[in-house]
């Protein structure tokens, strides 16, 4: 049986892919383990990887939920393991770029939602299609979608499930790009590259007060990142500093 979930490492950048492009990539329980085993991998590697990118093999990023998985029972190790799984990804130290093309609905908005930056090709669909099957978000969709574009936007697109175009998600600040579809993986490259080529001290810190000092105003989040800078990299930090430069 082929991987559901592939990794390859390029230059300290790892891709993810999801492997189903026969279901489009439809997120089944088993999907999600090893989705979950490959996270938790590249966060304890954080020496030799300083990026991520999560993609999906063939014409779309993922359908969604696997309802055909659900219907036949089967389950995840326990009720909240795709929950946690998403919250793996976005706290990983490494950023995470989400390459998207072709259809990104309901659980695999929620999924990229989690990741740091997004890139999308002209060909991709988003949409939350919750209400379309009398189900309610699980895995983040109504506290990640309205603090990326807004509650106006947010409540919109989950009120009337309707789709949003890859354009369109670059107007209402969903993704950072919307590229041609033939661009799309080298585009997404691209900004992996650039990201480390930076200090991976630094992308590390960058990370963890930008996604923590969300949890406070500004006064207190400006003292969160007074507390709670790390600084300058030193011994084996500056050496991952001069990762790729050496």
């Amino acid at each position: 049986m082929s991987a559901l979930v592939t990794r390859k490492d390029i230059d300290g950048i790892a891709i993810l892919s999801l492997n189903r492009p026969d279901a489009l990539n439809a997120l089944s329980p088993s999907l999600f383990v090893e989705l979950h085993e490959h996270v938790a991998a590249i966060a304890e590697d954080a020496e030799n990887i300083g990026c991520v990118i999560l993609r999906g093999e063939g014409r779309s990023f993922s359908a969604g939920n696997d309802l055909k998985a659900m219907q036949a029972g089967e389950k995840a190790p326990h009720p909240r393991f795709q929950a946690e799984t998403v919250e793996m990804i976005e706290n990983l130290p490494q950023p995470i770029i989400a390459e998207v093309q072709g259809h990104c609905y309901t659980g695999a908005l929620e999924l990229v939602l989690a990741c740091d930056l997004m890139i999308c090709s002209e060909s991709a669909k988003f949409a939350d299609t919750h209400g379309k099957w009398a189900l309610t978000p699980l895995w983040g969709m109504s506290q990640r979608l309205p603090r990326r574009i807004g509650v106006l936007n947010a409540k919109e697109m989950m009120f009337t499930g309707r789709v949003v175009s890859g354009a369109e998600a670059f107007e209402i600040g969903l993704v950072n790009k919307c590229v041609p579809d033939s661009e799309l993986s080298e585009a997404a490259l691209q900004m992996a590259r650039s990201i480390v080529e930076n200090s991976w001290h630094t992308l590390r810190a960058d990370k963890m007060l930008v996604n923590k000092g969300q949890d406070y105003g500004l006064k207190d989040g400006l003292m969160f990142e007074r507390e709670n800078s790390p600084g300058r990299a030193t011994g084996n930090e500056e050496r991952l500093s001069g990762f790729k430069k050496g």
